[in-house]
């Protein structure tokens, strides 16, 4: 289902996957550049999102690492944004982390 096509960049195709992931679920970097097309570029997703405006519509919060964790140091304010937008969505956070195995986006 890659999104990725000769009219979309790569920023457009990255933030259209991530519209895709459902409320109350997460998906990994990896995960949104594999749905995007863009295999292997998970380093690049994190920079395509932080392009994104700040009164955007696309669920940004939703992206997290492979290890389950928010990618902002757990000090700073966008760890704390990030993980309220989750838990307002009832995805558990707990000691820095959230269960893949019940929260990850299946496709």
């Amino acid at each position: 289902m890659p999104i990725s096509n000769n009219t979309v960049s790569y920023d457009e195709a990255i933030w259209t996957a991530v519209g895709y992931i459902p409320k109350g679920k997460v998906a990994t970097y990896g995960q949104i550049a594999e749905v995007a097309g863009f295999p292997r570029t998970a380093r690049a997703v994190g920079r395509a999102l932080s392009k994104l405006p700040e009164e955007t519509q696309i669920p940004w919060f939703r992206v997290i690492n492979a290890k389950g964790e928010i990618s902002f140091p757990i000090d700073s304010d966008r760890y704390d944004a990030q993980k309220q937008r989750l838990e307002d969505e009832l995805v558990i956070v707990r000691n820095g982390k959230i269960d893949l195995k019940s929260y990850r986006w299946e496709i």
